[in-house]
């Protein structure tokens, strides 16, 4: 561990949560230097939907390095790129009703924003965007303007303009629709809020605390951009490549944005990859006018085309994500019913979801107990007081099973602590912990 203390900036995050020397991987579990098991539900922030090392993948990308195949193309034309869009035309686009085409920006998802929103504002030759409450779009400049979080905003050093915030679903209470003020403030010429070139959402808000936005709050949000103009974007970075039960977030919504920011698990093994789709008339670049050295990775085409090859083909794998969504969703309402007291509250839907803390002390100590049990678990939110589940979709029910245990387990002592009582622990007597 010292090397990484006397050399690596003091920016690393996961790291202080998780101190430990990692050297090997395998679907849900990693695996520390001493050889201990940990099953991941952290799963690099929605990066690994397919888990570590995929074996489905690993043979296809190994192949295709035997083969010299392109490493570094910049944005020519080549085989495994060709194959890669060929495959997403035909098992992603087109069976959705979806007509985009596709830019391959830098490999980051707020490369793919800040490509989204350039994009946005020279098509419309407006300025502003709207962007709501909690939001989390990157933290590159143009990225960072529409995202909410202080701790974030506060690093940049410089003023952020360009962005308007307006309140996400639910941020004013269950009983207030948000959609109504922002139609309000676009049809008043007195608002102060510059009509923008485009409105950028996540369906399901992850760093800002897997807040879920009703459908019906969605087409609202959609049938505003038409009426008054606007571009329409959805961030699916992190709700996108089947995490909410389907390969986009916002299809049973029944909406089609403008716009989609796709990256994270999209390049399926976790190589780094990101997209802009956009509406064929929106494509209005000049060569070049967005480019980067990494625009594209080869790599990554081989594993993403694997991906949709052998997942999305037809549904089975989107049911036994809504599956184990649900049986997610049953064992979270029954921990919350058991030790919420009127405090602990679920967030989120499909595999995207949460328990709500009320606080980031209690979320951390809950956590930090997990760890201890060899599960690895983040917290999300503006004050860090969401326990969150990010696990691989492609986990057995065994493991998801046994994991929940583990945060169940964390819960019980941590609210057993707060609450000066002996821990409730003959549920736990028969649940095996990992190794």
């Amino acid at each position: 561990m010292q090397i990484f203390k006397e050399i690596e900036s003091e920016v690393q995050s996961y790291a202080r949560s998780f101190p430990v020397v990692f050297n090997r991987a395998k679907m849900e579990h990693l695996y520390g230097e001493d050889g201990t098991e940990y099953l991941d539900f952290l799963a690099g922030a929605g990066t690994l939907n397919y888990g570590h090392n995929n074996p489905l993948f690993k043979p296809l990308l190994m192949d295709y390095i035997e083969a010299d195949g392109i490493t570094h193309g910049l944005d020519l034309h080549t085989k495994a790129k060709g194959a890669f869009l060929e495959s997403f035309n035909e098992k992603i686009l087109k069976p959705r009703g979806l007509n985009y085409v596709m830019q391959f920006t830098g490999p980051t998802g707020t490369n793919a924003v800040e490509a989204a929103l350039k994009l946005a504002r020279n098509v419309t030759g407006r300025e502003n965007v709207i962007a709501f409450t909690n939001g989390f779009h990157g933290v590159s400049l143009g990225a960072l303007a529409a995202t909410g979080n202080s701790h974030h905003r506060g690093a940049a050093g410089v003023s952020l303009n360009g962005v308007s915030r307006m309140p996400f679903d639910g941020y004013m209470g269950d009983e207030v629709d948000t959609t109504a003020y922002l139609e309000k403030v676009l049809s008043d010429s007195s608002s102060g809020i510059d009509l923008p070139a485009a409105i950028i959402v996540e369906t399901v808000q992850g760093e800002g605390g897997i807040n879920a936005a009703s459908f019906e709050w969605l087409r609202n949000l959609e049938k505003i951009c038409r009426e008054h103009e606007i571009l329409f974007i959805v961030d699916d970075i992190q709700a996108g490549c089947g995490r909410t039960g389907t390969f986009f977030s916002f299809e049973e919504a029944g909406i089609k944005p403008d716009m989609v920011t796709l990256s994270k698990s999209l390049g399926g093994y976790g190589l780094p990859f990101a997209v802009v789709l956009f509406r064929p008339e929106l494509d209005q670049w000049k060569p070049g006018e967005h480019n980067g050295t990494f625009r594209g990775n080869n790599f990554a085409f081989v594993t993403a085309k694997a991906a949709i090859d052998h997942y999305w083909s037809d549904d089975k794998f989107a049911n036994d994500v809504k599956r184990k969504g649900e049986y997610i969703t049953k064992r979270l309402n029954n921990i919350v019913q058991k030790y919420g007291e009127g405090n602990f509250t679920t967030r989120g839907r499909g595999m995207f979801q949460g328990i709500n803390c009320i606080n980031g002390d209690i979320a951390a100590k809950i956590t930090k107990a997990a760890f201890k049990n060899n599960l690895i678990i983040e917290t999300s939110g503006a004050d860090d007081h969401i326990v969150k589940l990010l696990c691989p979709l492609v986990i057995s029910q065994e493991n998801l099973t046994k994991g929940i245990d583990i945060i169940e387990k964390a819960i019980s002592e941590v609210c057993a602590k707060e609450h000066n009582i002996p821990e409730e622990s003959d549920y736990f007597d028969d649940v095996k912990m990992a190794s």
